[in-house]
């Protein structure tokens, strides 16, 4: 008790010392500083000081429970070492906080151990400020792993592939738990995808994996039964050949090869109905995936307010076939448009729907022109 008496002392002097900014932390102290000084907790208890620690930090304690409470019970732990580097690569006393409420494991990373990993990010990152805006959004990428040897070997793996800089940048912006796999995981999804190419017939299965991998950034957090089996209802519900099957893989198809394959199979069977009421043919439904396949990506009842918006605004479904990307945008901003082209007198069927396909600023720009009195 009287060490944990002078501990909190120490605490309370150590706050009142140093003014809490956003900018400027102040100096923690550790809830355990040697082995020697802290007593074994009883089993099940938390730590206290370390609770105490934490609260004066401005962690979510409640949070951090929930997440993960076996840290709150560690008796060595190092949320000082962890703040004040953290501090030092420009991280705010919120994203710290943030950061432990979210991911309490993080605290018992050592200053060696952080070093380490920040320079093998610092690999692909030019700035330290791109990486803490990385873990203040996702603190599991950067701390979920404590090997950094297997960190070092997925990098010069997927490097190996022909992954650039560039490559690798999306992956730890979009989908950073790829480097937190284990080598041995990533490495078999990337045989897998080699095999497919083979078995389709493909001439450079060795170059598919990098293919697959930089248009869908997911597909290395996904298992291989999933892609597999998501193969197999492409395959399938489009009734592809072999050549067709790997031309759509290595193009917009890839994109798709991460979703839920229940998901998948639902979208897909909502869609078909959906065309079946407009007298589409199955022709139809093949070359509207295989144009935009990220179709399969929008909810069954999204999809139908969509095409219903889209249809009630004088657009026949022979041209959304035609500009299937018009499904991008929401009812709303659909609806929005169609009433902005219905007041300036545009003419959908003589001149298209790609207005509709084009950015807010040229969409406006257009608007305006049409708008525009004509000159005398």
């Amino acid at each position: 008790m009287a060490a944990v008496s002078g501990v909190r002392a120490l605490l309370r002097r150590s706050i009142n010392q140093v003014p809490l900014t956003s900018t400027c932390l102040p100096k923690w102290v550790c809830s355990s500083v040697t082995k020697d000084n802290q007593p074994k907790l009883p089993v099940n208890s938390e730590n206290e000081s370390l609770l105490e620690n934490l609260n004066l930090m401005g962690v979510d304690v409640k949070m951090a429970r929930q997440r993960q409470p076996g840290v709150l019970r560690k008796v060595f732990t190092n949320e000082q070492g962890l703040a004040q580097f953290l501090e030092n690569k420009g991280a705010s006393r919120q994203v710290i906080a943030s950061i432990i409420s979210r991911y309490p494991r993080a605290i018992t990373r050592s200053v060696e151990h952080l070093d380490q990993r920040w320079e093998l990010w610092r690999n692909i990152f030019q700035t330290d400020a791109e990486i803490v805006t990385i873990l203040s959004r996702s603190p599991e990428s950067f701390f979920r792993s404590s090997d950094n040897g297997n960190l070092k070997k997925n990098i010069a793996f997927l490097a190996s592939l022909g992954l650039t800089t560039k490559d690798l940048h999306r992956l730890l912006t979009t989908a950073p738990r790829t480097f937190s796999n284990s080598f041995e995981l990533n490495r078999q999804m990337v045989e897998f995808l080699e095999d497919v190419c083979a078995e389709l017939g493909g001439k450079n299965p060795e170059q598919f994996p990098k293919t697959v991998i930089s248009r869908n950034a997911y597909i290395l957090i996904r298992s291989t039964k999933r892609v597999k089996t998501n193969i197999e209802i492409l395959r399938a519900s489009l009734k592809l050949s072999d050549s067709e099957l790997l031309a759509f893989l290595h193009g917009p198809g890839a994109k798709i090869l991460d979703l839920s394959s229940e998901y998948m199979k639902n979208n897909f069977g909502s869609l078909q109905q959906k065309l079946n009421l407009f007298g589409c043919q199955r022709a139809d439904l093949k070359k509207l995936i295989i144009s935009y396949p990220m179709v399969l990506y929008v909810g069954p009842n999204t999809l139908s307010s969509k095409l219903d918006c889209l249809l009630k605004g004088g657009i026949t479904m022979k041209q959304i076939l035609e500009k299937p990307k018009v499904l991008d945008y929401s009812t709303d901003n659909i609806t929005r448009r169609l009433e902005e082209l219905k007041r300036v007198g545009y003419d959908l069927q003589k001149n298209g729907i790609n207005v509709l396909d084009s950015s807010q600023k040229r969409f406006d720009a257009k608007i305006e022109k049409l708008a525009a009195p004509p000159d005398d």
